[in-house]
């Protein structure tokens, strides 16, 4: 029709993951579905998970979104062997800006907004190229948000490590971070993680705006300071929106047919899923703890296991979904054959957000990755918190204290063994206790509080303006 406004173009840059790619993926599907745009969604393959090839074929399939794969550049020269996984993943999204340039210009419909997730900052000045706005969307809460945009402050204003602090660090408005809390970037100063991070800090904030997954009811304190200018003006002027929650959508399972059979003979809410991520493995000592926890607690589980590492951290993140464990050989003897009627034990990886969705699940023993917790929101199930890296010892507090959804053991999981006799505890607080039953009440008022987000005053308008 003559005059008819074209649809804005959105293009999406996103870091290698299960983590980044998922959220990106979403958000893309509600810029299409909600607000009638055209979304190329660009993502840099680590080119070496199944899981992630198959989220990735599956988006495709869809014909939602473009989506575009960009393979990985050769960064072996550029980072150490056994260089942290946040490391390995800025430097590559560094390198791989000139490789992305040329294919956004080679896009058949001229762009009229730039998205970059929390690693992809290094492209934000394509968009001036371009001579449009750019954004970047951070796929966590805003604490943790507000923490990133801080550090620029911090790194001038605290002398040595920040774990030796004695007290909380100041953020203007928000809840403290403890020391034991800061994100692995921040560990260690003279770590080339931290410099990465430090330099993420300063770069998303002359972005023209940051879309961070939460929303208002979730998080009003700290969205709330954020927008203050009297306290934040002068750090960042870039506008926060809140455009959560967003999460992957449930999807019809030709596999797994055992596991749903299995679900749907369990009493309603009586199922503990157990499962550290896409990232998160376990030191095999702790593995063991855990098994043993779980069986003497006798509730029902289904737990997704992995190889154990030396010592509990990311060290799965680019291999998830290959199947390659030999689940017997890592766990205590006999357990398999004693928790038979009770429980399953699933190598590698297993469909979250279907297991999650069914209602039989009535706990989720997580590693509090964000698009974990959202999903465990969306589906009204309690969580035991258990942070291993990243952001997860924030997202654990802000679970336990603030919002009141979760559990947790005494001893941090990242910082020694937690042993049997607590896990079996924690299992019987969150599935049979009536503290239990109270924490699942609350998740469902939240649930409650998330689908109103996507009225057309919540998230859906915060979206529309950035597409404006």
């Amino acid at each position: 029709m003559e005059g008819a406004k074209a649809k804005p173009h959105a293009v999406i840059l996103s870091s290698p993951g299960l983590g980044h790619l998922i959220p990106v993926l979403e958000l893309g599907r509600h810029l299409v579905t909600a607000h009638d745009s055209k979304v190329t969604i660009f993502v840099v393959s680590s080119g070496t998970s199944a899981a992630e090839s198959q989220v990735i074929e599956s988006s495709m399939s869809l014909k939602l979104c473009e989506v575009i794969v960009l393979p990985p550049p050769n960064i072996s020269d550029l980072v150490d062997a056994d260089a942290a996984v946040f490391t390995r993943i800025a430097v590559l999204m560094r390198e791989i800006r000139p490789a992305f340039s040329s294919a956004m210009s080679s896009l058949r419909f001229p762009p009229t907004v730039l998205i970059v997730d929390f690693f992809g900052n290094e492209s934000l000045e394509i968009a001036d190229e371009f001579k449009i706005p750019k954004f970047v969307y951070v796929p966590s809460h805003a604490w943790f948000l507000a923490l990133t945009i801080y550090l620029p402050i911090l790194h001038e204003a605290v002398n040595g490590e920040y774990v030796d602090e004695k007290e909380g660090l100041f953020i203007p408005g928000c809840r403290p971070v403890q020391p034991e809390e800061v994100v692995d970037p921040m560990l260690s100063r003279s770590d080339q993680q931290y410099l990465e991070y430090l330099s993420m800090a300063i770069k998303i904030s002359k972005s023209d705006g940051i879309l961070v997954n939460t929303w208002e009811e979730l998080e009003p304190a700290t969205l709330a300071a954020l927008r203050d200018d009297k306290l934040w003006g002068r750090i960042s002027k870039a506008p926060i929106y809140p455009v959560g929650p967003i999460t992957k959508q449930t999807r019809p399972i030709d596999s797994n047919k055992k596991l749903f059979e299995w679900l749907d003979k369990q009493p309603s809410e009586s199922v503990l899923f157990v499962s550290f991520g896409s990232g998160g493995v376990l030191s095999k000592e702790q593995m063991r703890e855990l098994a043993w926890g779980l069986e003497l607690s006798q509730q029902r589980f289904i737990w997704v296991v992995r190889t154990p590492a030396v010592k509990s951290g990311d060290g799965s993140f680019f291999t998830v979904g290959n199947g390659n464990n030999d689940i017997p050989s890592y766990l205590p003897e006999g357990f398999l054959d004693r928790t038979n009627n009770v429980g399953l034990v699933i190598s590698d990886w297993a469909p979250q957000v279907e297991i999650l969705s069914h209602s039989a699940v009535g706990g989720f023993f997580s590693h509090c990755g964000w698009n974990s917790t959202l999903e465990s929101i969306i589906n009204e199930v309690p969580l035991i918190a258990w942070p291993l890296y990243a952001e997860q010892k924030m997202s654990a507090t802000l679970l336990v204290e603030d919002l009141r959804i979760a559990l947790r053991s005494k001893t941090l999981p990242s910082k020694g063994i937690v042993e049997r006799e607590e896990i079996k505890m924690l299992v019987k607080r969150i599935m049979v206790d009536e503290e239990g039953h109270a924490i699942r009440a609350r998740v469902k008022e939240l649930k409650l509080s998330a689908k109103k987000a996507w009225n057309e005053n919540g998230s859906s308008k915060a979206l529309a303006q950035v597409l404006c």
